[in-house]
């Protein structure tokens, strides 16, 4: 074995293996891939082999979606076959909400590129004989879906990674793995240690034991999974000896099971409720090709499902019950990039559907490794994405939760219930009392909205169908009444939110942002450093603010700070909060080592109130002394006032395009000023605002976000940030890139659209824009705007169409609709309400 490699592998699964092969293919011949046993021996030799493109995150799409297009010219370039059989899958709908999943589904595939076909009932029954359709309302047929032997696959991954100078060491266990004197990687295994500059983890149901050994708690834990394989029935033996085309995968969703043949019987698949998290600290040393003893009793619903969908399936003898691990995250989806903390420790882990995404996964992590950037957006699977509140009995709750909604219908506007509340903020309880109807992000409890006092909604209202996965509400305690019913439409909570905008834009309103992440920057090299990497001119003066980005290395936006200058060498910056550790992790590891930079995150002792609307200057002046008049504090300035009894570092901006102020406050005192500004604030008709009043009101002013009009696949000027990015301010991060793709002409550019005849459903993002039946872009938000009574939506567009005028269609849940491309901030567009 090598003592030197540029890269080291650790995991000889059919993902290690596939990240192995993409960084050999990217030129990297120096890798080694370590496995403690034999390559395929944790989770991937009990895998089904689905390949389900079915995704409704964009970036697992992507990734998926060239897993099953590599996968079909494995065998030609490798010689191994890996038993790729490219038989479909069709998905059944027997719902309303489920058919409007699907067709939000297809907008993505469209705007992917990824085939999706509408079957009729009696389609299904065409390809799929032996499925009863009644009760269906249609179904989707993915033609390039199939299936895959798991371990010919990673042995096909494993050939071409040879051929290309890979090494692979199987029966080789890592015993430790430490930072060496220069920086590098030190990868000790009972066979020697290689030096590396890269460590992959890629160790499935080991992934925390992997961790622990370089101090990560890495947000993974594995559920116990089960399928069953029948014996052989004499209709589908009778099939195979016509020639007939096997029948395909076949998914009831309704009932949370898939079907697909197998040597003349059939697998069943069911996803239940109960299903127990297992390896919560690691399998044992000697685990190898482990299965856990099967408990059918769980499956029953979804067995009795199943054999009133498909007969065949009751008449047939169990050959074998698999029950064993997959790997899962909080959020079901995997993590794939960088370590948070330690540079050049990537993880590639958690996947729950690891054959679908081995592919993907492996080209992307290479192409960040070896190339400094991934080439799409994967916000939705970088590992930083949770954060130090995810231990381990979060994961726990979480992990069984996602494991038991794999089948359930996706709403954009769901909140799943495990392991929260968890973080609050000091006038939750406040909130609550007002009518806050809670959503969850990175942790934090946020208002999404407020019920009226004693609303709520009967089963009428519901509206809940009679299959077997039927929540469309969060769940409620003995006694209570949901108070929303999630949707594809406009659901009841539509106008409850429309009459928390028209408080904001009549009278005033206040919101809780303390789930804001916050970061302060000091010392003497805090301002050269910042300058260097913020696409935008710092604020000069103390007291000012400004909008700065931070650019990827291909120009494209990593993430995007308020900057409040508090002096000479001190800096305030205010973050997403759903990316407090990605942006705190990217910041460090650019800061300067030479100590003339100090950076500290201090989300947790900020707390923040929003105040905005045409009174909001009125209220905020009766409980401070400092003149707010505009010649005084004018817009995107910032102050230090007194408030009441308590102190305030009050920042002129806000998110909804009113006249407004931002009130960052030690965080014990957040409570009493919350308490304060309520009462001085009731002559001017103060009310709460939650996070979907504000989300309407920022599509009004065509305001971008991360990751919709932001990402790393948009160069910041095709986002439309002209007004953000000043070049010629000298060198910064992804300056050199932005130009060059600036000079080579850009391949998008942003618009704001306004929707026509829209009744019950809106855009909401990643529908497909159509000009003369071609695909010309998509939507990445959408929704109605309450102050200009519009259905909006923001996109990227092909850049010759995005004049204003521009007349173009767009799909809303399988619906044509007419849209036009109208100017920037339909609402205020010269910001007089902002500067009043």
């Amino acid at each position: 074995m090598r003592s030197e490699a540029r890269v080291v592998v650790i995991g000889g699964g059919v993902v290690g293996a596939g990240t192995l092969y993409h960084l050999a293919k990217k030129g990297w011949s120096d890798v080694v891939l370590i496995e403690r046993r034999e390559l395929t021996s944790g989770s991937t030799w009990h895998a089904a082999g689905l390949l389900p493109l079915f995704n409704m995150s964009y970036s697992v799409g992507r990734i998926h979606k060239y897993s099953v297009e590599l996968y079909a010219t494995l065998q030609e370039e490798t010689g191994q076959d890996v038993g790729f059989r490219r038989v479909s899958n069709i998905r059944l709908a027997r719902t309303r909400d489920r058919w409007d999943e699907y067709m939000t589904y297809k907008n993505i595939a469209d705007t992917l590129g990824v085939r999706v076909e509408v079957l009729t009932p009696a389609q299904v029954k065409e390809i799929w004989p032996l499925c009863e359709t009644d009760g269906l309302i249609g179904a989707i047929r993915h033609p390039d879906d199939g299936y895959i032997q798991p371990a010919d696959l990673t042995q096909a991954f494993a050939i071409g990674a040879r051929a290309r100078g890979a090494e692979i060491h199987r029966f080789t266990t890592v015993t430790g793995i430490a930072r060496t004197g220069d920086g590098r990687w030190r990868v000790e295994t009972d066979k020697g240690a290689i030096g590396c500059e890269h460590v992959v983890c890629a160790t499935g149901n080991f992934a925390r034991k992997t961790g622990a050994m370089v101090g990560l708690d890495i947000p993974v834990i594995p559920v116990e999974h089960q399928y069953i394989v029948t014996e052989p029935h004499p209709e589908i033996v009778a099939r195979h000896r016509q020639g007939l085309p096997e029948m395909g995968v076949l998914r009831e969703s309704d009932s949370g099971w898939y079907m697909r043949e197998e040597a003349g019987g059939l697998i069943l698949g069911p996803y239940e409720k109960g299903a127990p998290c297992c390896y919560v600290d690691g399998p044992d040393a000697g685990s190898e090709y482990e299965l856990f003893q099967e408990e059918l009793d769980r499956l029953g619903p979804h067995i009795e499902a199943a054999i009133a969908r498909v007969p065949v399936f009751g008449e047939v003898g169990v050959k074998k019950v698999y029950n064993g691990a997959i790997a899962y995250t909080p959020d079901g989806s995997p993590i794939i990039g960088p370590a948070w903390d330690l540079p050049n420790f990537w993880l590639n882990e958690g996947h729950s559907f690891g054959v679908t995404a081995a592919g993907g996964a492996g080209w992307q992590l290479a192409e960040w490794i070896v190339d400094g950037e991934p080439t799409i957006d994967m916000g939705g699977v970088d590992p930083r994405r949770f954060g130090p509140h995810a231990t381990r009995g979060y994961l726990k709750a979480k992990n069984e939760e996602a494991y038991a909604n794999v089948f359930t219908v996706h709403y954009p506007d769901e909140e799943r219930a495990a392991a929260r509340p968890l973080r609050r903020s000091p006038v939750h309880e406040r909130m609550a009392a007002l009518g806050a109807v809670f959503g969850s992000v990175y942790g934090w409890e946020r208002p999404n909205w407020f019920a009226p006092e004693g609303y709520g909604l009967d089963e009428a209202d519901l509206g809940r169908e009679d299959v077997l996965l039927a929540e469309n509400h969060p769940p409620v305690k003995p006694g209570e009444r949901p108070r929303e019913r999630w949707s594809f439409r406009r659901s009841n909570y539509f106008e409850h939110v429309g009459r928390e905008v028209r408080r904001v834009h009549e009278a005033v309103g206040i919101q809780d942002l303390t789930a804001f992440a916050k970061y302060a920057v000091s010392g003497p090299g805090a301002e050269a450093w910042l300058d260097r990497i913020l696409a935008n001119r710092l604020p000069q003066k103390t007291g000012r603010i400004g909008l700065a980005h931070m650019l990827a290395q291909n120009g494209g936006v990593r993430a995007e700070f308020t900057v409040y200058r508090e002096g000479p060498e001190r800096f305030y910056l205010v973050g997403m909060g759903s990316a407090e550790r990605h942006d705190f992790d990217t910041l460090s590891k650019l800061r300067p080592r030479d100590g003339s930079v100090d950076l500290q995150a201090i989300t947790t002792q900020i707390g923040v109130l929003g105040l905005a609307g045409p009174h909001a200057r009125d209220v905020l002046q009766s409980v401070t002394d400092t003149d707010l008049s505009n010649a005084a504090f004018p817009w995107l300035t910032g102050k230090n006032i007194d408030l009441g009894w308590a102190n305030a570092k009050a920042l002129r901006v806000n998110f909804v395009g009113e006249l407004g102020f931002e009130l960052h406050l030690p965080v014990e005192t957040t409570a009493y000023a919350f308490d304060l500004l309520m009462e001085a604030g009731q002559a001017w008709g103060i009310a709460p605002y939650g996070v979907r009043a504000m989300d309407s009101m920022r599509l009004e002013k065509s305001y971008r976000v991360l990751p919709r009009e932001l990402s790393i696949e948009y160069a910041a000027l095709e986002s439309g940030l002209e007004r953000f990015v000043k070049p010629d301010k000298g060198d910064f991060l992804g300056r050199e890139a932005l130009l060059a793709r600036q000079a080579h002409g850009f391949a998008n550019r942003f618009v704001t659209l306004e929707v026509y005849d829209v009744t019950d459903a809106d855009a909401r993002g990643n529908e497909a824009l159509t000009r003369n039946g071609a695909l010309v872009g998509r939507a990445t938000s959408g929704g109605f705007g309450w102050r200009t009574g519009k259905s909006l939506a923001l996109g990227m567009v092909r850049p010759d169409l995005g004049e204003i005028g521009t007349e173009l269609d767009i799909v809303i849940l399988g619906k044509p609709h007419r849209c036009m491309v109208i100017g920037e901030s339909p609402h205020d567009p010269e910001n007089a309400r902002l500067r009043g």
